[in-house]
């Protein structure tokens, strides 16, 4: 078996060649190469980087700022010397420039540290989505890997009719020909062999668009040319082993809805946590300078130049905001409610898919047997009645009958097989085991 990563290199570079895809490989290769895997992948990079950008705010924040001003004219200070006269002092330098940075770091945020744990969950929320993109992937290939193989099957069907019908329209011709056959006969039998050549080329088209969708959702080329083993659709004989009731803490969608409650809790929090009052520490140090001549922080003998700097706590205490947050978080509560709604919703889906996946394969199984009596048997008919017509003790009229009876009997047994394996796969996936086809 050629490795999966090898596998998907050479399918891809491969346009001319038939390549042999078994479903594990099919499976496998839609898992790493599907758009929307890949996508809810990245989703996972997404929330790590959301989770740090969250972290940020919890940790210290630092700036630096520098400035440079010309004051063209300086304002000036009169005072009152206390003898009758006065004096006027220059508020500054015609140059001005300072350098510093400042620092502030959170003590307590409720808010952010709620938004921390929302952030840790998120990231798990993503994780779970990608794996429940990757199960839908699986069951969407296998559905359509077992359409494609059934078609061929139809197709197969239309193959052997047609050679019959053919070996039928040789025996009439010679009959026409000798005068032991009417030339509506020969007539009606190549409108039947014409009839049956568009149904093989309608099929034929059907399977190509049915390749192409396969391929396409398995995030393949198109171009690729690909050929799927008939020993892919075995005979089913018996059913699998069904339970009364399903376990569904191990299904992905009820993991998603676990961790969605909990993203709806910690909104509340959120949303609560604006009521407290939140303390930071901050600091900043700045180095100025004041020169009568473009002087960026210089010393010389004509600038003055100076370093200050502060250290303090800021309080911040909600009092008011107009009832914005317990709006906020009565909004909070109506989303938990429905939450419950779609858990209670969900849960009922997934046992009734269960349920309904257990019937279909227990109404499958039996059309299939009933199907394959019946197409053996509308094949015994058929040889008898072309035995009979050829000896002239049947007209032309019960050998086409036969011959339809026949097609749609074996037609009808292969739709009742990929009835069965479509409703299989239903049966895997409410298990939580659809990654067992992998």
């Amino acid at each position: 078996m050629i490795p999966v990563l090898l596998l998907g290199l050479f399918l891809s570079n491969t346009v001319s060649a038939q390549q042999r895809l078994t479903l594990k490989e099919a499976l496998n290769y839609a898992v790493q190469n599907s758009v929307k895997v890949r996508k809810a992948k990245l989703d996972i990079d997404g929330g790590k980087y959301k989770t740090e950008e969250i972290r940020a705010q919890a940790l210290p924040q630092i700036t630096g700022n520098a400035g440079l001003t010309y004051n063209p004219i300086i304002g000036k200070l009169v005072a009152d010397l206390g003898d009758g006269t006065a004096k006027s002092i220059k508020l500054g330098q015609n140059w001005n420039s300072s350098a510093g940075i400042q620092l502030s770091q959170q003590l307590f945020n409720q808010t952010v540290f709620t938004g921390l744990q929302a952030a840790r969950s998120s990231e798990e929320y993503y994780r779970l989505t990608s794996q429940l993109t990757e199960e839908q992937i699986i069951e969407l290939v296998a559905n359509n890997y077992y359409q494609v193989l059934v078609n061929r099957q139809q197709l197969n069907v239309l193959d052997t009719n047609i050679k019959n019908v053919k070996t039928v329209e040789k025996i009439i011709v010679t009959q026409y020909q000798n005068g032991l056959a009417k030339k509506i006969d020969v007539d009606r039998i190549k409108v039947n062999l014409a009839n049956l050549q568009t149904q093989r080329d309608q099929t034929l088209n059907a399977i190509t668009q049915l390749e192409n969708q396969l391929k396409f959702s398995m995030g393949m080329p198109v171009s690729t040319d690909i050929n799927l083993p008939k020993t892919e659709l075995t005979e089913v004989t018996k059913l699998p082993q069904f339970t009364d009731s399903i376990s569904l803490d191990n299904r992905t969608e009820v993991k998603i809805l676990d961790t969605q409650d909990k993203l709806y809790w910690l909104q509340r929090k959120a949303y609560v946590s604006e009521y407290y009052p939140s303390l930071a520490l901050t600091g900043n140090y700045t180095y100025s300078s004041q020169s009568g001549g473009f002087d960026f922080l210089k010393s010389n003998p004509s600038a003055i130049a100076f370093g200050a700097s502060s250290v303090g706590l800021t309080l911040k205490v909600p009092i008011f905001n107009g009832f914005l947050t317990r709006s906020k978080i009565r909004q909070a509560d109506v989303d938990i409610q429905k939450a419950k709604e779609d858990r209670r919703e969900s849960t009922n889906a997934l046992n009734m898919a269960y349920e309904n996946a257990k019937i279909q394969l227990r109404n499958s199984l039996a059309t299939i047997n009933a199907q394959k009596q019946n197409a053996e048997l509308a094949d015994e008919i058929y040889r008898s009645t072309q035995n009979n017509y050829n000896n002239g003790l049947a007209n032309l009229t019960d050998l086409l009958d036969t011959e339809n009876a026949l097609t749609q009997a074996q037609n009808s047994y292969n739709q009742a097989l990929l009835n069965y394996k479509i409703a299989e796969i239903q049966l895997i996936k409410s298990n939580g085991n659809i990654k067992s086809l992998l």
